[in-house]
């Protein structure tokens, strides 16, 4: 399953930004995979003295970014799962920075965070290694609009990416 079959409807416009940065031709499952080496290599690579820094007041650091992604993909990954598994309520939103003073990321050491990419990610694949292209195709209720179970997990795809280039733009 490609990005390429995805339709506008599958999603809130919204996410049409993280959308257009999944190349057209990758895989669903071989872009999960990819993409985690990818991560990993990115984040260890960031120097020790700029993973708590933020490039303005109010602004996350580099280790609270990695925590939203990680924590995004979270909440990604269920809507996908309850998506597919055809579950018709509706599925509430995220209010993204209600997470991150919790989390304490920038108490956590690069070590754990890494630890916990690699699980939910792993998590996650396993999750669409076992669902077919017709529950990838299920249509349900997130955070008030329409979202497909394959819109979910492409989302998240290009949510990486999305953040990987602003750290690379502002923190670096």
């Amino acid at each position: 399953m490609k990005i390429s079959e995805l339709h506008t409807t599958e999603y809130h416009t919204y996410y049409g930004n993280y959308l257009a940065l999944v190349p057209k031709d990758l895989s669903l499952i071989e872009g999960f995979k990819e993409s985690s080496q990818n991560i990993i290599d990115f984040f260890q690579n960031i120097p020790a003295i700029k993973l708590n820094y933020a490039y303005a007041n109010e602004k996350w650091s580099v280790k609270e970014v990695f925590q939203h992604l990680i924590d995004t993909e979270r909440v990604f990954q269920y809507r996908c799962f309850c998506i597919a598994r055809q579950d018709k309520t509706s599925l509430p939103g995220f209010e993204q920075n209600d997470y991150i003073l919790p989390s304490n990321a920038k108490n956590k050491s690069l070590e754990l965070l890494m630890e916990e990419f690699k699980t939910v990610r792993q998590s996650f694949i396993a999750l669409l290694n076992s669902l077919s292209d017709e529950d990838l195709k299920c249509i349900g209720m997130a955070n008030g609009n329409a979202m497909s179970a394959r819109a979910a997990a492409f989302i998240i795809l290009g949510h990486y990416q999305w953040h990987i280039d602003i750290i690379k733009e502002r923190y670096l």
